[in-house]
């Protein structure tokens, strides 16, 4: 029972469908975008078979996950297949792409044993003022020298 000025608890799943019910991008629909930006990045637009791959999913299931885009006003699909980034999108796009680096870059730090699949799971959870205060932390972890004095601890 929650009592008045106390945070409610919540399962993890709790929190994503709080947020959903406020209309937030949900994890998958992040995914895509970053998949879709980086695309963009190389090529200048995507296509529904480019993110199957690149993200190891069925056409099928890109297909519906860009319609649903579609109606955010993070992308452009038109009828000969090519999406495109709207304004929105490739800034969305961009925080998403930096978010994962900075992320990675922090567990690459930390010395985890799969940066990359971790961020992959965890990228979403982090609010935007943890990731910028991982990347500060980072910054002045090496800014200090402490680089090896940490290095040296994880030999331990």
């Amino acid at each position: 029972m929650e009592q008045k000025g106390e945070t409610p608890f919540r399962t993890a799943r709790g929190y994503e469908i709080a947020d959903d019910k406020k209309g937030a991008v949900t994890s998958s629909m992040e995914d895509y975008l970053e998949m879709i930006y980086r695309i963009c990045l190389k090529k200048g637009y995507a296509r529904v078979g480019m993110l199957s791959s690149m993200l190891n999913v069925k056409p099928s299931s890109a297909s519906k996950m860009i319609f649903k885009l579609s109606g955010t006003g993070y992308i452009k699909y038109d009828r000969y297949g090519i999406i495109m980034l709207t304004d929105k999108g490739g800034a969305y796009g961009k925080y998403l792409l930096q978010r994962h680096n900075i992320i990675e870059n922090f567990l690459s730090f930390l010395g985890s044993g799969d940066a990359f699949k971790e961020t992959e799971l965890i990228e979403h959870s982090l609010s935007e003022r943890t990731v910028k205060n991982l990347d500060a932390l980072l910054g002045f972890i090496k800014e200090c020298g402490l680089t090896e004095k940490w290095q040296k601890k994880q030999d331990v």
